[in-house]
């Protein structure tokens, strides 16, 4: 079947980013990618996609914008707790057995997952031996992590989250609510390293013990899945932990041999130590 004109636009634009910006969506998924451009063209008043690539090609500062509707920034706080309590309760009594750690929240968007970790791990007392490592393809994103500010309408659900998670504490005790705004406590984010990392081009982080990235590999296409799953492969010192969203899967990688299912329900797979 031939492809449509949307569609080879679309390909164009992507190609056109790629090499102007160094940016890759090629391998995303197809299907999400063209929804978001759609609404991006929309939005914008254009008549094709052809018309964003003329504009990103030849305005700079279209970039960021475009970035935003490519990049899904959508998360919660202890989003899916069942996740949250099965990391506490099965996960963290392996990682108190090492001297130091590492972790590495793999496409953090806003830092919903990473300031989840931090109050997870200052519960449990591996706070101070623990460094994260946060990072997205989106500046915007990783500045808004960086900031830990949410809109106080999310609160209530952050905290029945955390509540559902396990948590030991008072979700209150580590924001400080200021007009509409709940702005977390920086201590839990001081032993963070935000950087720009993307999944597509970018190399291995070395002996990580946990790295948490969910709900992104539903948004590449195979190939790119594949990629990525043996980059943890080689970021994950062996019986480090790797967490994944509740409809992804390694089942289908060249990669799934490194990992063995540790807590199958919640996505949690552990580095096999051979």
């Amino acid at each position: 079947m031939n492809e449509s004109i949307e569609d080879i636009e679309i390909q164009l634009l992507l190609d056109a980013v790629y090499r102007h910006y160094h940016y890759d969506f090629r391998h995303y998924a197809r299907a999400s990618i063209k929804r978001r451009l759609l609404q991006a063209r929309q939005q914008w008043g254009y008549d094709s996609i052809s018309e964003i690539q003329s504009a990103v090609l030849h305005d700079e500062t279209i970039l960021p914008q475009l970035l935003n509707f490519l990049t899904v920034q959508v998360s919660e706080m202890f989003r899916d707790p069942s996740y949250f309590r099965a990391l506490r309760e099965k996960v963290v009594p392996h990682l108190r057995t090492y001297p130091s750690l590492k972790v590495w929240v793999a496409g953090c968007s806003h830092g919903e997952e990473l300031y989840s970790l931090a109050i997870l791990f200052a519960e449990e007392g591996l706070a101070e031996r623990t460094i994260f490592y946060a990072t997205d393809i989106n500046p915007a994103a990783l500045r808004a992590a960086q900031a830990g500010v949410y809109p106080l309408d999310r609160i209530r659900l952050f905290t029945e989250n955390h509540q559902l998670s396990g948590g030991h504490t008072s979700l209150s005790e580590h924001y400080t609510a200021n007009y509409n705004r709940a702005v977390f406590d920086k201590s839990l984010r001081e032993r963070t390293v935000f950087s720009d990392h993307s999944l597509v081009t970018d190399a291995a982080f070395g002996e990580m013990h946990l790295i948490s990235c969910r709900n992104v590999l539903i948004y590449f296409d195979r190939e790119l899945q594949d990629r990525v799953v043996g980059l943890f492969g080689e970021s994950l010192a062996r019986g480090g932990f790797l967490g994944i969203g509740s409809k992804e899967s390694l089942r289908f990688s060249t990669h799934a041999n490194l990992f063995s299912e540790f807590v199958r329900e919640e996505k949690i797979y552990r580095r096999k130590l051979r």
